[in-house]
Formats: C-alpha cells, sequence, structure tokens
C-alpha cells in the first residue's frame, strides 16, 4: 500500500522540518553500488514452460452503478459468476463488504481512540453497503441474504466479514451465478474511500468475495485498519453512471462511453484483475500519454503544472523499467488519480490499472521526491499485488516489503545519489532513509508477521516497508544485484497470478541465490534477525628480530638482537558481529602510510582476528567500507583507530571515513 500513507508522510515531514535528521542521514548515507543500468534488458531466467499459466478467473462481475453526488450514494446491482476452484465441496461463502468499516465508530476500523490507520484520522460522515438481495440461479434463486451471519466471526461490532450460509454444497469444480443488490453509502473520505465535496473515490464498494484457497476454506478476515486485501482473479465488466460533466477514471479500458437526459454512462472491462476501483469528479483536468503500448491517463485538480509533468515523468522512466526488471505489464491502459486539497487520504493507494498518488503542489519546487515516491511505488505495486495477489493481510511483506525495493531500486536508476532528495548540492539517497527507519525499530517485532498483529503502524512501516528493502538492498551489495534482480524477475514471472506464499519466495532466493541468502532471509523476516559488525582491539607494534635463548640441534644458542635496519610492524584487530545474521563482510586494514588491505569474512562464528604487516604502523581499521550491509544495526561501530595514533592521523582518518560516508571515497 500506499508511499502516501502515515509511514511515508512522516518521513517526508521529518525531512522537510527537521534539519537536524536531514543532515545526519545525508552524513551516514552509504555508497550505493550502481544498479542494472536503466536502459539495460533484463534476459528472461525462466525457459516458458516455467513461468506461470494463464490467470484462473475464479470470481468475476458484471456491475452497474449509479453514483448520487449530491447524497454521495452508489446504487448498484449484477451477477457475481463464481465458481468452487477448491478440491473440496463449499458449503457457504464469506463476502467482504469492506465500506461498513465506516458504518459506525466501533467497527474494527475506527473504534481505535489512537487512529491507528494511515492516514491517523477518524471519521465525520458516515458509510455503509446494504445488500437489497442476493441470490444464487443454480441454488434455486431464493434470497441468501437472510440467513447471513450478523456480523464479522468473533466480532459484534463489526460487519465487515459476512458469512453466507448455502442451502446445498457446491461440489469441486462447480459454479454459481449470483444475482446482487445493493447501495453503498460513501463515507467523507477518512481513508482510501469516499467524498469530498464533489469528489468521489471509490473503492472497496461491491459485495466482494474473500479468496477461496485450495482446501475449499476460505480466506476471510474483517477490515483491519494495518491489513489490505487477497481475492481471486476474475473479469470485471462494471458499468458507471454519474452527472454529466464529471470525469471519470477506473480500473480496466473504457469501452463505452455516452451520455444522455444529463448523465453520463461509461463501460469498463478489465481481466486478469481481482479488484476494481473508480473515481469521479467534476474538477478533474485530464491529460494523456502513450508509454509504450499502454495509454496512460492522468487525472489531477487545476494549479498542479508542474505535479503533472513530474508525474508523467516518473511513470514513462519507472513503467518499462519495472516491465523489465519483473515481466511486462499486460494490460492496455493505466490510470493515475491525484485527489484535490482536503481528499489527500485518497492518496497513495493501488488498484489494478489504477493508483492514486498525491502532494502539494509546491512540492516539485522543495527538491524532496515526495510526489515521485509516492507515484513509482503505487505502479510498482501493479506487480507486488496486481499480478502476484498474495495474501496481504497474512504476509504483507511479500507485497509492500518488495515494492519497496522496486520503488528505491527505480527511483535510484532514475535520479542517483538524490532519489529522496535534492536540492542546493545536498542530496539523500532512499535506501538512507529507509535503513534509518529500519533500524529504529528492527528489534521491535519479525517482519513477517501478520498485519494486524504490529503493535502499530509506525512498527508495520519501519519492518514490513523499511526492512525489507534494507534486506534486500543489503542481499545485492553482498551478493550481487544481477542475481538478486534475477532472482526477483524470476520469482514476479513465476508467480504471476499465482497468490505466492513466503515458502514460494525463499525457494526462488535459494535456488537463484544459495542457500545461505534464503537461511539468512528466513531468520531476519521471520525470528528478528539482525546483524551488527564492530571492531575493537586494533594494535599496532614494531617487529622485531629474535633475541634470547634458543634451543638449536647442536645445543642453547644465545642469540643477540641485531641492529635495526627499516623497521617492520604487525597489527591485529578484531571484528565481532553480533546479532544472528551471518552476511559475509569485508574488513579494510589501513597503515599510517595509506596502504590499504582488504580482507574478507564469511560472518560465521562471532568473531574474527585479522594480522596485518606492513612498513608503517596499523593506523585505522574499517568493517564494510563500502557499506554493503544496510541492515548493519550499527554503522558508527564500524571502524576503529590504534591508542598509538596521532591526533593528525586521527583527524586524517576522520576525513577518510566521512569521505566514505559521503560516498565520495578517499
Amino acid at each position: 500500500m500506499p508511499v502516501g500513507d502515515a509511514k511515508k508522510r512522516a518521513a517526508l515531514e521529518l525531512i522537510l522540518g527537521s534539519s537536524a535528521l536531514l543532515v545526519a542521514v545525508w552524513l551516514v548515507q552509504p555508497r550505493p553500488t550502481p544498479p542494472v543500468p536503466a536502459s539495460a534488458t533484463v534476459k528472461t531466467p525462466l525457459p516458458p514452460e516455467e513461468r506461470s499459466a494463464p490467470a484462473r478467473l475464479a470470481a468475476s462481475y458484471t456491475l452497474e452503478a449509479r453514483l448520487d453526488a449530491k447524497s454521495h450514494r452508489i446504487s448498484g446491482s449484477g451477477t457475481i459468476d463464481w465458481q468452487n476452484t477448491s478440491r473440496s465441496g463449499v458449503r457457504s461463502l464469506f463476502f467482504h463488504l469492506y465500506l461498513n468499516a465506516f458504518k459506525n465508530d466501533r467497527t474494527l476500523y475506527l473504534r481505535s481512540p489512537f487512529a491507528a490507520g494511515r492516514g491517523g484520522a477518524h471519521a465525520s460522515e458516515f458509510g455503509y453497503i446494504d445488500l437489497k438481495f442476493l441470490r444464487a440461479r443454480e441454488l434455486g434463486g431464493g434470497d441468501l441474504w437472510p440467513s447471513r451471519a450478523r456480523h464479522s466471526p468473533g466480532d459484534p461490532e463489526d460487519e465487515t466479514d459476512i458469512e453466507v450460509p448455502l442451502p446445498s454444497e457446491v461440489p469441486a469444480g462447480g459454479r454459481l451465478t449470483l444475482e446482487v443488490s445493493f447501495e453503498a453509502q460513501l463515507p467523507e473520505i477518512v481513508e482510501r474511500s469516499g467524498y469530498s465535496g464533489s469528489f468521489h473515490f471509490v473503492s472497496q464498494w461491491f459485495p466482494k468475495l474473500a479468496k477461496l484457497e485450495n482446501d475449499g476454506s476460505f480466506a476471510h478476515f474483517a477490515f483491519h485498519p494495518q491489513a489490505e486485501f487477497y481475492a481471486d482473479f476474475g473479469r470485471y465488466d462494471v458499468t458507471l453512471d454519474v452527472p454529466d460533466g464529471f470525469v471519470v477514471g477506473a480500473t480496466g479500458a473504457r469501452v463505452e462511453d455516452k451520455r444522455e437526459k444529463g448523465r453520463r454512462r461509461s463501460r469498463y472491462v478489465a481481466e486478469p484483475v481481482h479488484d476494481f476501483a473508480w473515481t469521479a469528479w467534476d474538477g478533474f483536468r485530464e491529460h494523456h500519454a502513450r508509454v509504450g503500448k499502454v495509454e496512460v491517463t492522468l487525472l489531477t485538480p487545476p494549479g498542479h503544472t508542474k505535479t503533472e509533468a513530474a508525474t508523467l515523468d516518473a511513470i514513462a522512466f519507472a513503467l518499462p523499467y519495472f516491465s523489465r526488471k519483473y515481466g511486462s505489464y499486460p494490460y492496455s491502459t493505466l490510470t493515475v488519480v491525484h485527489p484535490p486539497d482536503g481528499a489527500e487520504s485518497a492518496g497513495g493507494m493501488e488498484y489494478p490499472t489504477l493508483i492514486t498518488t498525491g502532494a502539494p503542489w509546491y512540492m516539485p519546487y522543495t527538491g524532496v521526491r515526495a510526489l515521485e515516491s509516492v507515484t513509482v511505488h503505487e505502479l510498482g505495486h501493479q506487480w507486488f499485488y496486481g499480478l502476484l495477489a498474495s495474501n496481504e493481510a497474512a504476509s504483507p511483506f511479500l507485497d509492500e516489503g518488495l515494492n519497496s525495493h522496486a520503488e528505491l531500486s527505480a527511483l535510484f536508476a532514475q535520479h542517483g545519489q538524490g532519489s529522496s532528495f535534492a536540492w542546493g548540492g545536498l542530496s539523500v539517497e532512499g535506501h538512507s532513509l529507509f535503513r534509518v527507519f529500519s533500524a529504529a525499530r528492527g528489534h521491535d517485532e519479525a517482519v513477517a508477521e501478520p498485519a494486524a498483529e504490529f503493535a502499530s503502524f509506525r512498527n508495520l512501516g519501519a519492518l514490513v516497508y523499511s526492512r525489507t528493502a534494507t534486506l534486500l538492498e543489503t542481499v545485492s551489495r553482498v551478493w550481487g544485484r544481477e542475481r538478486t534482480e534475477r532472482a526477483l524477475l524470476a520469482y514476479a514471472e513465476r508467480y504471476r497470478f499465482g497468490h505466492p506464499t513466503p515458502a514460494d519466495f525463499l525457494g526462488v532466493m535459494r535456488e537463484f541465490l544459495a542457500p545461505e541468502v534464503a537461511e539468512m532471509l528466513n531468520v531476519a523476516l521471520f525470528q528478528r534477525g539482525s546483524v551488527d559488525y564492530l571492531v575493537r582491539d586494533v594494535e599496532s607494534a614494531t617487529e622485531r628480530s629474535p633475541a634470547g635463548f634458543f634451543e638449536r640441534p647442536s645445543g642453547r644458542e644465545k642469540v643477540t638482537r641485531t641492529p635495526e635496519g627499516a623497521p617492520r610492524y604487525r597489527g591485529r584487530a578484531t571484528v565481532y558481529r553480533r546479532g544472528r545474521l551471518e552476511i559475509p563482510v569485508e574488513v579494510l586494514l589501513i597503515g599510517e602510510d595509506g596502504t590499504r588491505t582488504l580482507e574478507r569474512w564469511d560472518g560465521r562464528g562471532f568473531l574474527k582476528t585479522f594480522e596485518y604487516t606492513g612498513a608503517r604502523r596499523l593506523s585505522h581499521v574499517v568493517v564494510d567500507p563500502d557499506h554493503k550491509i544496510l541492515i548493519d544495526d550499527d554503522l558508527l561501530n564500524n571502524q576503529a583507530a590504534t591508542r598509538t595514533a596521532t591526533l593528525a592521523r586521527v583527524h586524517e582518518r576522520l576525513g577518510y571515513f566521512a569521505a566514505v560516508a559521503l560516498g565520495a571515497g578517499p
């Protein structure tokens, strides 16, 4: 989910509002290794027979929706074609009625007094969804809705996850044609969906079937403020009826558009997708561009000329970039929505072929790439959410974490060292920013927890988004960027339309990188694994010729020290590893004369001593001099000097460390 969410917004506010933090991040930001060039074509690592099969269209929707723009109410009806794709018979259906999250302030989504959601806001005008009837043609056509459960399982105050018993079992492979009529009252925008004035953003607005798993169970869950979505793929054929003069944007391609009697009817078709969202507003400015074979539509408020250009520039770069990295974008359209002032909570969200972005009109003038970050992040979700469709509630890191890595990769490929901020000669790279968030809460909880189990959204943001991205960047730098990117491409191709699990992801990492990489990721993601390399006990002394009594074959011999010529020096340094992650690391030994010796440690064990010989004393030791291990808890203990280092040498070496930290090199 969103880069426009609370975590990202808080990060950007910190950049703008706290010069101390900005300077601190700038000073310690690591020197990134070059990404795969943006123009390079990453060859497909999988033969055709190993690539994903076509999507199974298990739940398809044909709907009509009429918007009353004054009451902000939608009248909907249509059919749902559903197939039991599991191995077992099904005796009931589960529907996600997520608009009921905004029905009152006691729902699971809204009842926290701490406003635990992404935007941190509470509702003012509430909304809901009411089903008028639900009929199954194959089961006699009677209304099934009266026999429904009255609330979400185990939660009498929530109505977002509703079970509907069936009069008879639907066998494996069986189909149902469900006829449905409903009314959706939009709330004033709190999160994602709702209205602000005449602006309407409409998501999670229809009765949506929960995802059916292979064993015949439904992956159903109430709408939690920290969780997102999971559904079967299908074909969506949706006709939207709005007041004439309103500009409409929606999932899919518009195949019909006509005006009559003061209304506008637009029909959209999309497949294979697992959700459908739309927007309607009489204030949109509409822009069109073609990126490759994709027709891009940008909808913005008036007065955003600079943000319009920045958004289209980001899409023009990132769409082909992601297609090379993670497989081609399979749809003919992409709609990008920039909500107006007052509707910011609708920004920073992803839906199939439709994303929302957002930033104040003045943001492009500040040097902060907030708009680009939001736009690229949400576009990346077309792969890590849209095409892969993992269970976002159970394993959010597969969506948000992998997508955050993709986002940072694309931004760095386009903007280099200033991928998060660039102004007045000062620049901040995105991985540095994410590392700060990751380190702050990296020991709090496991990264791979279900979304609802995180203690706070701050923890979810720091761990799921930032720590996952930091882990993957560490893997890229230590085990090779090209190998890592090929592994991610293989994962995205193999499981396209496949609803992959954490085991699938780790399996690909094991196959394309190494078993130790998969094991490291397993510990880091599931077991709060961490690492902190530090150097202690740096010593150096003159190497003297032998003197004293020595036992020889001929007897005891007294040896007198010979006159010294040019002195030689020996040194040693002990490097320690704290934490459970075993990551190969480089150690740089620096002599007083500037000579450098680069040693390597496979990270196994908890300490390793490095020996040094040279014409001058050992002066300094730097662990991980190129900052490959971004997941390292504390970068400030990665260097140390001998006790005999002079003040002048200390000053010189501090200059060296600063140069490394700034990415300039000595």
